[in-house]
């Protein structure tokens, strides 16, 4: 089934090569496109295109196909192009003629537009809440191994005395830093484009301000145009703030890989939590941290990927943005599970709190006792030689007691308001607004 046959059919070759894989990723649409058109109808009722009579019909039946796809067991059948000729062809199948008119005023082009911005602001809600998971738990490890002294590193060498609670802590501060992009996405994608239908209007008198408010959206896109300028634009944007997310959690995973080697021995994982070798009967692989490095940087590709795809397009629809949702929906499922791993990780990680008995780090202690020179009057570069020339000699005893105090240092972590930040960005983004909305739709 093809909502704009007439009486000419495709070859078979030419329909398998444009549907492409629409079938199968329109799934993950389902349920919004669903909620889309409870919301269409009503619109639609109000403005008397759709009769007092046949409005609980199409409702009825909408509620219960909205249910079948969140639970999962909505199919696109073979022959038919997309999730929108599905619900369409159900609807006739039951309601006949009544089925027909929920397409009225609309386009398949601004109904994608609302099946994507409704599916990503979902998924962004639910990527905040693994990234706060994520954070609660370096925030914990943070203040658990605050007083835990480590090597701190500039060109792989051994520089100056860090801390545990700075490492953790660090990574902490930098999802707080991504959630602001995340932020950002989420008010970019939760305005409403229905109503724009192929990208030029209607001359139906459409309510676009009834749809906005039914279906949660803060607001709308108001130019017709610029609103299928959106298909593109949203995901590349909310991509970048996946890919901030990503580039996070990629440079986690690459310290814990490099600090759980023997080399390092600055953290261990549990043993159930690591992997072992078909030959060597020792090894206990970090490949969890492994697989998120990878899968995050992969991740970090996606604007480019949009990008290419959408960025030499004029104004109006193409084809060619059928594309990104190949690259753009299925990242969801992966930055989740990641995110989700890393906390569950980062959790059972342990550090080694015995690391500065080894005298391979004491040099790393000079610049302490350059401070600790110059604070009692020593010119600090006066200071500075001495240290170096003891250092040369071998006759330098490193003092291992650190005194930092400043806010950020190891000595004073300012966690504390590391996580009021992150709460302050996280209490901007209404998401209980378009829960309810979308609850309201549906019961």
């Amino acid at each position: 089934m093809k909502l704009w046959e007439k009486n000419i059919q495709v070859t078979e070759e030419i329909d398998r090569f444009t549907v492409g894989h629409d079938r199968e990723l329109d799934l993950y649409l389902a349920p919004y496109d669903i909620l889309g058109s409870i919301a269409h109808v009503s619109m639609l009722h109000s403005i008397h295109l759709i009769a007092d009579d046949e409005l609980p019909l199409l409702l009825t039946e909408l509620k219960a196909l909205y249910h079948e796809a969140a639970a999962g067991r909505f199919v696109i059948e073979d022959g038919v192009e997309d999730v929108h000729s599905q619900v369409e062809l159900m609807l006739t199948r039951k309601l006949g003629d009544v089925g027909k008119k929920i397409h009225s005023g609309r386009s398949r082009n601004d109904q994608v537009l609302v099946d994507l911005r409704l599916f990503t602001r979902d998924r962004l809600r639910r990527i905040a809440a693994c990234v706060q998971r994520l954070f609660d738990a370096l925030l914990a490890q943070s203040e658990r191994y605050k007083a835990v002294l480590m090597p701190g590193y500039t060109h792989l060498q051994v520089a100056m005395p860090s801390s545990f609670g700075l490492w953790f802590g660090a990574y902490a501060e930098s999802l707080a830093d991504d959630m602001l992009l995340l932020e950002a996405a989420y008010r970019m994608t939760n305005r409403n484009p229905l109503g724009s239908a192929a990208g030029y209007g209607s001359s139906f008198p459409l309510d676009r301000d009834m749809t906005t408010r039914l279906l949660g959206f803060d607001t709308m896109d108001y130019n017709v145009v610029y609103a299928q300028m959106g298909r593109g634009k949203t995901e590349r944007n909310v991509a970048f703030a996946l890919a901030g997310i990503a580039g996070t959690v990629a440079k986690l995973a690459m310290d814990a890989c490099l600090f759980n080697s023997q080399n390092f021995g600055f953290v261990t994982l549990p043993p159930e939590c690591t992997t072992g070798s078909s030959i060597m009967p020792h090894k206990k692989n970090p490949d969890v941290f492994e697989l998120i490095r990878a899968r995050m940087n992969r991740l970090q590709a996606l604007p480019q990927q949009v990008v290419l795809m959408m960025n030499n397009l004029p104004c109006g629809y193409f084809r060619d943005l059928q594309e990104i949702k190949e690259v753009f929906l299925p990242a969801f499922d992966q930055a989740e599970e990641c995110l989700d791993m890393a906390t569950y990780i980062v959790e059972r990680i342990r550090v080694n709190e015995q690391l500065m008995d080894d005298a391979r780090y004491d040099a790393m202690f000079s610049v302490e006792e350059v401070n600790r020179l110059a604070a009692a009057g020593m010119p600090f570069r006066d200071a500075y030689r001495k240290v170096g020339l003891d250092i040369e000699a071998g006759r330098f005893k490193p003092c291992k007691e650190v005194h930092h105090t400043h806010a950020g240092s190891m000595g004073n972590l300012c966690n504390d308001r590391i996580k009021a930040f992150m709460q302050g960005i996280v209490s901007r983004i209404d998401f209980g607004r378009a829960l309810a909305a979308e609850k309201a739709l549906v019961e």
